[in-house]
């Protein structure tokens, strides 16, 4: 038996690689500033993310960890100096207050307004956290500890690991969820439902009963679930087209045009050169400064702001979090560009099992994970390890630690040569191998018998009752809500069973169910959504300014400009593909709720209403209502109708009208005044933008 000749258990300290970081500071200040938090020049992988503990472990009964992304570090964020502008000109940020607190009324109202995008319709308020209080100087902070406790962090669970040890996908999501702004959330989250004949039945036949600021429009509804952000233009295509046949066009992208941004991705020149031509070129490359894997997060940025294929790049975005492979890591410059185009896009709408499949046979993942380096005389567990703990049936989907260890031997032989996929025999085990109700008589090492056991044994827990809650429940998290309803997760989990680990299908059965329609506001941007959203709401075109002066020959404006938005998010702590250990970014509010992160992102929305960036083209604030109203409030409700697609409450629109400093029957022209852009932001600071 395979146990018998399974290597000694090492800790997962043994289990250490070495990934690199590139950062240039493009159009974000001096390049030799130093990176941003969370993105060390060398960030070790060394011990198994020991420096990355479970978030349970940290909740029980202790003040909550620090958020994620910067804390409050002032309007530029990271003691980055301030882009240069016209003397006189621009807004002020909400860092403006002096020593006797005279205009801290301006950052307290936005602070209000936004800070009410916490209340997931009605649960834990952000401005009630240590973060959002800390902001003021005339407050004390109270502590935010959390209200339950941890139940599984013992040497009992499955894979027989310690608690810090622990943290997949899902997992981590409900370990954020088991704080007291978690317990609140969950009280509000729709429960019980039902599948319907379709999409467009489904909506009209549900009531949303939840608390919300979110109008309860199913269009609206699905353009911020099935996109990363509302646009006139998608909300034309909705209702020309009607719910289902959008959907169904969305759920068939290469039938899909390319956008005017997409076609312009040939600017970037490395995101068209293969493997092979990547190594060839690696000294050439080195010499012009060009990062491969950061042109990549380019054009994974451009793709989520201006494609038409948003469901599509929705999904990208949900598989490079389950199926992480970060974009930095040692090899990441030659593989990750490949493993986007022929594992995650490729498979992104289609089977889980092939994606699965195709990533294990993948240099970016076997270098990432070290399978490289595992033979059968010198065992190497990480891939065995995630490929179970992360990538398919989840650490409590009932697999044990003699499993992890055999799934180890019946993978070794695999590995990367001259830049390409290899299968060694010589360095197979071969033996019976029993894993997870997975048996194999895998004796032999002849390379197409020994691959197919391999392949076999991976179809085989993508298709695995554990991975199909595993992959309902992330799902279902992504588009209905931090707290999804089990009733829909068992339905959608059933659809993937059902159709052997098609994605196409389940997305169908998650549209057609009441509990997404019903989950209006239950979901919060994260940092990289929020930007995204409000470069696609304010309309920014890929072309450069006419006032844009190209003073870098290396790369074009577009370039250039994409490379800025990939550092502000960077600044923000959340990128494309930039989390740097295998486990992903968390898909739940409470795991974001920095208010240095928040405000960051509210000062970036004032940058792009200024359109000071020249590296894109925009549209000033006071045309982005054809004819602007003649009194503020009316300014105010229209503008909202073009930024958030509804009107504010009456609260927020008299916290907006504080910060113009106007009576909403007061007289205004199209520029507010002289106050449009601060509106403007004010109105993207809401929680109707920051909700999706």
């Amino acid at each position: 038996m395979a146990d018998q000749n399974v290597p000694p258990r090492r800790p997962r300290d043994d289990r250490g690689w070495d990934g690199h970081q590139h950062h240039s500071a493009d159009g974000y200040g001096d390049p030799n500033t130093p990176a941003p938090h969370g993105y060390d020049s060398h960030h070790p992988y060394q011990g198994g993310y020991a420096a990355q503990d479970d978030p349970r472990e940290q909740y029980a009964g202790q003040p909550a960890p620090a958020p994620r992304g910067p804390q409050w570090v002032g309007p530029e964020g990271l003691g980055r100096p301030a882009l240069a502008r016209p003397a006189g000109t621009g807004l002020p940020t909400l860092d403006d207050d002096d020593e006797s607190g005279r205009k801290v009324g301006r950052r307290k109202a936005m602070v209000a307004l936004g800070g009410t995008a916490a209340v997931v319709a009605g649960g834990a308020a952000l401005a009630m956290t240590p973060q959002f209080r800390g902001l003021f100087g005339d407050e004390a902070a109270a502590g935010d500890a959390t209200g339950s406790t941890v139940t599984d962090g013992t040497a009992a669970r499955p894979s027989g690991q310690q608690p810090s040890t622990v943290r997949t996908y899902t997992e981590q999501n409900e370990s954020y969820m088991g704080s007291r702004a978690g317990e609140a959330l969950k009280k509000n989250a729709p429960s019980g439902g039902r599948t319907f004949s379709g999409p467009a039945a489904a909506a009209a036949a549900t009531q949303v009963t939840v608390k919300t600021v979110l109008a309860k429009d199913p269009i609206l509804h699905l353009a911020r679930r099935a996109t990363f952000g509302v646009t006139p233009a998608v909300v034309a295509d909705i209702k020309r087209e009607g719910i289902d046949a959008w959907i169904r066009a969305q759920l068939d992208p290469d039938k899909l045009e390319p956008s005017k941004a997409e076609l312009k991705l040939a600017e970037l020149p490395t995101q068209k050169l293969s493997v092979q031509q990547l190594r060839d070129q690696r000294d050439k490359l080195n010499e012009q400064d060009a990062h491969p894997e950061r042109e990549m997060v380019d054009a994974t940025i451009a793709r989520q702001i201006w494609s038409k294929r948003q469901l599509f790049e929705v999904m990208v975005d949900f598989w490079n979090d389950f199926l992480h492979v970060a974009a930095d890591f040692d090899g990441g410059e030659v593989y990750r560009n490949s493993f986007d185009q022929d594992v995650v896009r490729k498979h992104a709408l289609g089977s889980y099992p092939e994606m699965l499949v195709a990533a294990n046979r993948h240099p970016a993942l076997l270098i990432y994970l070290n399978q490289k380096d595992s033979r059968k005389d010198a065992i190497n567990e990480n891939l065995a390890r995630e490929n179970l703990e992360l990538y398919s049936v989840g650490v409590d989907g009932g697999y044990k630690e003699p499993d992890v260890r055999q799934a180890a031997m019946l993978q070794t032989g695999r590995g990367v040569q001259d830049g390409k996929y290899v299968f060694r025999p010589e360095q197979h085990y071969v033996g019976k191998v029993k894993i997870l109700g997975f048996t194999h008589a895998n004796n032999s090492a002849d390379p197409k018998k020994a691959e197919a056991a391999i392949d076999a044994y991976i179809t085989y827990i993508a298709t695995h009752p554990s991975t199909a809650k595993y992959v309902a429940q992330s799902l279902a998290t992504r588009f209905v809500s931090d707290t999804p309803p089990k009733s829909l997760v068992d339905r959608l989990a059933k659809t993937y069973t059902t159709n052997k680990g098609m994605i196409k299908p389940v997305l169908m059965t998650l549209f057609c169910s009441s509990e997404f329609w019903a989950a209006v506001g239950q979901k919060v941007r994260r940092p990289m959504e929020y930007l995204a959203a409000t470069y696609r709401t304010l309309g920014v075109s890929p072309e450069a300014s006419p006032k844009h002066n190209n003073g870098d020959s290396k790369r074009t404006p577009y370039a250039r400009g994409l490379r800025q938005i990939q550092d502000k998010l960077r600044e923000l702590g959340q990128s494309p593909m930039g989390h740097p250990t295998p486990d992903g970014y968390p898909d739940v509010y409470v795991a974001w709720t920095s208010a240095g992160t928040m405000v960051n992102g509210w000062n970036e929305a004032g940058e792009i209403l200024a359109g000071y960036r020249t590296t894109f083209t925009y549209t000033a604030p006071e045309k982005l209502v054809a004819k602007a109203p003649a009194t503020a409030g009316a300014y105010v409700d229209a503008l909202s109708l073009r930024l958030v697609g509804q009107k504010l409450t009456t609260r927020e629109k008299n916290l907006i009208l504080g910060v113009a400093g106007v009576p909403a029957t007061a007289k205004v022209d199209a520029t507010f005044n002289g106050a449009i852009t601060a509106v403007a932001r004010a109105i993207l600071a809401s929680p109707q933008h920051h909700l999706r």
